[in-house]
């Protein structure tokens, strides 16, 4: 019996010890090869493997009960309850090792997700980028690139800033004198009587252009303060609406000077200087088919500069000017059409110059054949813009006129004279007007932008007032050495010559102080301080028609005429220089009062 027991105990033990032998061993080896999705799967067949063990042992422990006596069962009892024990510990190793796998699995699938988050993130940084980084291209491309005058820049550095945008801009301003100059200069070396007739002539081609810089300062105004305010869409708008104006106006004055030009010549040049009105009639008459592409030319000229390209302009604008001085020697000296020729040849390079500032823009990226008419809002907006602007070119325009007519009152010789001194008078004081663009340029940005920065608007002031201070005076050189040292240019009459040389030192007061004007006026206009310089320029020639009239009265002759316009042009220095010195000024920084509830912005 006891040997019976004996066996059976190592019978038992034998199958529990390879039991818990292969439950120790092969499990954790299994569990560790086996996949994440797998392990739930392995423990189940692993518990139902302990299952049958245990239903073995129990088997087998009953059956060496019946054999034995009581204390045997108890041992086989004892046993048999230290097996599952075994098979249970097995079991929770196994479950604390896929415990673990699970959550190195969890850990490294987080790490692996939080990657691929950088991953798209980099992705989306790098792609955004690159995104902007093409826009920026296009926008280079299609649109005007922001250039700022810094202020921690040297003063010579910044003159140099300006000159490199003004350089350009006074060869378009150059263009139109130039043209009239050429006009003169063949036509009086052949006729003086056509000489004389291009007075009234140019007044009513070139003068009436001038009425219409309303078009152009609006055009560059609104323009560049879109793009100081970086909304582009605007800006396209703008032309797109103007471009509609230039044209309509264009047409509505070809027809005017075309059916009104004989009642506009004798009431201009009176009965006594009938004689002119054939010559100048052929002159407007031909000159007045070019009206839309001047006004077309002048918008488009206008929104380079108000893009700060002043390189365009300049590029078709020499080119026109090569087709004028073409076409005035082919048919003025070579062919013989005298002023008539010199009519055609004009108005040929305007509608080159009309072309070319269009396909300009075009190339830039706008749609210059996509004209719309403005809305009645648009109209209003143009209208409270332009208004001010359109009273002061008639002001201006009209007392440069009104100069002209009573100089036609002083007979042919002096006319002749006052034409060729207008002309020079021209080509110099429009050395100032690049100093006008700048400021119409560059100022909106400094005074309405995004990055408002009125001390930097103050010091670009300041350098284009000595800028101006130097060009009037070299400008003005120049041209009182023209009538001493070189009148054979213009004609060879020593009776013109000697009515030339006697305006000279009034012409050059007057010069000396126009291109620091302009920078002043440039400045109001970029701060849209229409309504004053509306109001100032009125002012002025309200005072300098009383003077000029005056004159003329006490028989002063050509030498009042220009007296006169010093006189004016000095007064609106003063207008402008008082206007931007004051507590109203623009240029002045605003301060806070605490003294309501919330700041209050108020003028220094």
């Amino acid at each position: 019996m006891v040997r019976s027991l004996e066996e059976a105990e190592k019978e038992v033990l034998k199958a529990v010890s390879e039991l818990d032998h292969d439950q120790t061993t092969a499990a954790p080896l299994n569990a560790l090869e086996l996949l994440p999705e797998e392990e739930e799967e392995e423990e189940e067949e692993e518990s139902e493997e302990a299952a049958e063990a245990h239903e073995e042992m129990a088997a087998a422990a009953a059956a060496a009960a019946e054999e034995q006596n009581l204390v045997g069962e108890q041992f086989h009892l004892l046993r048999t309850l230290e097996q599952p024990t075994s098979a249970v510990a097995a079991a929770v190793m196994v479950a604390q090792v896929a415990e673990a796998l699970k959550e190195a699995d969890e850990q490294q699938q987080l790490e692996s997700q939080e990657e691929e988050d950088e991953d798209e993130d980099e992705a989306y940084v790098s792609t955004s980028s690159t995104g902007q980084q093409e826009q920026e291209q296009q926008q280079q491309l299609v649109h005007v690139r922001v250039q700022e005058l810094v202020p921690g820049k040297g003063m010579l550095a910044q003159m140099w800033d300006i000159i490199v945008f003004a350089g350009p801009a006074l060869g378009i301003w150059l263009s139109g004198p130039i043209m009239s100059l050429i006009d003169t200069s063949v036509i009086g070396q052949s006729s003086s009587l056509e000489l004389a007739a291009l007075g009234p002539g140019t007044v009513l081609c070139d003068n009436l252009c001038y009425v219409f810089m309303f078009l152009s300062v609006a055009t560059s105004n609104l323009i560049a303060t879109a793009l100081a305010q970086k909304d582009e869409a605007e800006a396209a708008g703008h032309l797109s609406r103007l471009l509609f104006v230039a044209v309509t106006c264009g047409i509505a004055m070809a027809i005017l000077t075309q059916f009104g030009v004989d009642r506009l010549l004798q009431g201009f040049v009176g009965v006594e200087n009938a004689d002119m009105i054939p010559a100048a009639r052929v002159y407007v008459q031909i000159r007045a088919l070019a009206w839309p592409a001047v006004l077309v030319g002048l918008v488009s000229q206008s929104a380079s500069l108000g893009m700060q390209d002043s390189w365009g302009p300049l590029k078709s604008l020499a080119i026109a000017s090569g087709v004028n001085l073409t076409g005035d020697i082919l048919l003025c000296t070579v062919m013989g059409y005298g002023i008539a020729g010199a009519a055609w040849a004009t108005m040929a390079s305007q509608y080159v110059a009309a072309y070319l500032m269009m396909k300009s823009l075009h190339d830039r990226g706008y749609n210059v054949m996509a004209i719309s008419s403005p809305s009645w809002k648009e109209f209003v907006h143009m209208v409270n813009l332009a208004a001010p602007i359109l009273l002061t070119m008639i002001s201006k325009v009209t007392f440069y006129t009104l100069i002209t007519y009573l100089a036609t009152t002083l007979g042919a010789i002096a006319l002749a004279a006052h034409q060729v001194m207008v002309g020079i008078c021209y080509l110099c004081s429009v050395w100032g007007e690049p100093l006008a663009q700048t400021a119409q340029s560059f100022m909106p940005a400094f005074i309405h932008g995004t990055d408002r920065n009125l001390k930097q608007a103050r010091s670009l002031l300041g350098l284009l007032m000595l800028m101006g201070v130097i060009v009037g005076f070299s400008v003005g050189c120049m041209a009182i050495s023209v009538p001493w040292f070189f009148p054979q240019i213009f004609t060879k009459d020593l009776a013109i010559i000697a009515q030339m040389q006697s305006v000279t030192l009034p012409l050059f007061c007057s010069l000396v102080i126009t291109p620091p004007t302009h920078a002043l006026e440039g400045t109001l206009l970029a701060g849209r301080d229409m309504r004053f310089l509306g109001l100032s320029m009125t002012a002025c020639f309200c005072g300098g028609s009383i003077v000029l009239l005056t004159f003329h009265n006490l028989g002063l002759g050509l030498q009042g005429s220009w007296w006169t316009l010093a006189a004016f042009q000095w007064a609106r220095f003063l207008y402008s220089y008082a206007r931007l010195s004051s507590s109203q000024s623009i240029l002045r920084d605003p301060i806070i009062s605490y003294e309501a509830e919330e700041p209050v912005l108020t003028p220094t």
